[in-house]
């Protein structure tokens, strides 16, 4: 049975600490709480850092193309050249799950439009050119990636690749709202997850359309500040969110959906759950 914890805790998300509230409870009926695939979910609001909706927010799942929001935020930290150019290499082809990519071997795009493509399409080779390009290469940007989960109070998050293929990537629901308000930081970052297309030409001949990996940034009915989707088996449908419901910025973690639609009609559940009942979450 689904089980709906409503906690009232304060986040403090900058040291990543968790200062303790007397639990609140709003005393709501089962039949009421959305039926949701999410295996792990947790919505918060991001003003406060109260607790909205929680299921299983604790549990350290895979988090796929998630890692992509970790992935841009230590290419900027880094301060790069945007404009510089990367060309894709046999280095990039994946060799863990045999996924293929529009981006073929010798395409040639800047920086900018690389990290564009691995946060807004989810672009495995573009997420994976960025850390070979990275002063010191893969390694020492996947050490970086660590570092920075730390910073940011990510106490249960591992990182071993920049793109998500690798199932080692993984963390709590809890840990990915920290990533996501982390990650709202960056205004670049928050621009190119919420653009809902790009074409690029990664070579004088080829010219490639691309399409946001979140139908509800594509469908324009929500107000998303920030997002970002992931999938591989191991993991099933994942998806973060800043967005707005009702008059209040919410911090989604979706985790482990049955399939990537079912994601989105998670997504839409928990919104339209909590339009139905303003009264008993929204901040005074």
């Amino acid at each position: 049975m689904l089980k709906n914890l409503f906690v009232a805790c304060v986040l403090a998300l900058s040291s990543g600490a968790i200062m303790a509230a007397q639990p609140t409870s709003y005393h709501q009926s089962e039949a009421a709480q959305p039926q949701l695939s999410s295996h792990s979910v947790a919505i918060v609001d991001g003003r406060t850092g109260q607790m909205v909706f929680e299921k299983n927010a604790r549990q350290k799942l895979p988090i796929a193309s998630i890692t992509k929001l970790m992935t841009a935020m230590v290419v900027l930290d880094a301060g790069l050249p945007l404009d510089s150019p990367m060309t894709i290499s046999d280095e990039e082809l994946d060799r863990l799950k045999n996924t293929g990519s529009r981006l073929s071997v010798g395409s040639t795009l800047t920086r900018r439009e690389m990290l564009l493509l691995a946060l807004m399409s989810s672009e495995n080779r573009a997420a994976a050119v960025l850390s070979r390009y990275y002063p010191g290469g893969r390694p020492a940007f996947i050490e970086r990636m660590n570092q920075k989960a730390r910073a940011i109070g990510m106490q249960n998050a591992s990182f071993y690749d920049s793109t998500g293929l690798d199932v080692r990537n993984s963390a709590t629901a809890m840990d990915l709202v920290r990533l996501v308000k982390a990650a709202n930081q960056y205004p670049l970052i928050r621009q190119f997850t919420t653009m809902t297309e790009y074409t690029a030409q990664p070579s004088a001949t080829r010219t490639l359309h691309y399409k946001n990996s979140n139908a509800l940034v594509r469908e324009g009915q929500w107000a998303i500040e920030l997002s970002k989707t992931g999938f591989i088996n191991e993991a099933g449908g994942c998806l973060v969110m800043e967005a707005e419901v009702g008059s209040q910025k919410l911090v989604f973690v979706l985790l482990a959906a049955n399939s990537s639609a079912a994601r989105v009609r998670d997504a839409r559940s928990i919104k339209t759950w909590l339009e139905s009942i303003p009264h008993t979450w929204l901040a005074g």
